[in-house]
């Protein structure tokens, strides 16, 4: 069956808080509340873009983006990224993040930052953010897509999470 990608409607916040802890559950590097970040950001305001792949008129797949700086410069960050277990490795999340980069460039933001596994994000375009920091340290996870220049200094991603 043929998936599609829509904007998040009424009525999808229970289903995307499913998939997404379905798809953090068990990760080395998931603090267990990863289910509740997208409704965290949707209650603080700061969802900018939420997009849902659907299958069938179940949601399968879940991106987002809300607001980040890197230094003084104002980015989108993305994340979370999720998609049922069952559905990894069919392209689903490729196309979520694919899609989420080509929408938040109508944003006027210096490009999309994120946390996250470089060799899913990198085939997709992202790079290494080799001149900025996460929480004052550099790491080899904190990818960007620019839309112009490489920025430099410390990446920060919405409060929400940093919420436990």
């Amino acid at each position: 069956m043929k998936w599609t990608i829509r904007q998040e409607k009424a009525g999808d916040e229970a289903s995307i808080a499913r998939v997404t802890q379905a798809a953090f559950a068990g990760k080395a590097y998931a603090d267990g509340d990863e289910g509740s970040l997208p409704t965290r950001l949707r209650n603080a305001g700061a969802l900018v873009l939420s997009l849902v792949a659907v299958e069938r008129k179940l949601i399968i797949g879940h991106a987002s983006l809300s607001p980040a700086t890197i230094g003084p410069d104002k980015w989108l960050g993305l994340g979370p990224v999720s998609v049922s277990p069952d559905k990894q490795g069919h392209g689903v999340g490729s196309a979520l993040v694919s899609t989420a980069v080509s929408v938040a460039q109508a944003y006027g933001r210096g490009g999309v930052v994120l946390m996250g596994d470089p060799k899913f994000y990198c085939r997709i375009g992202f790079e290494p953010a080799i001149n900025a920091t996460y929480k004052d340290k550099a790491s080899p996870h904190l990818l960007i897509y620019p839309f112009g220049s490489v920025p430099s200094g410390e990446a920060c991603f919405h409060s929400e999470f940093d919420h436990s």
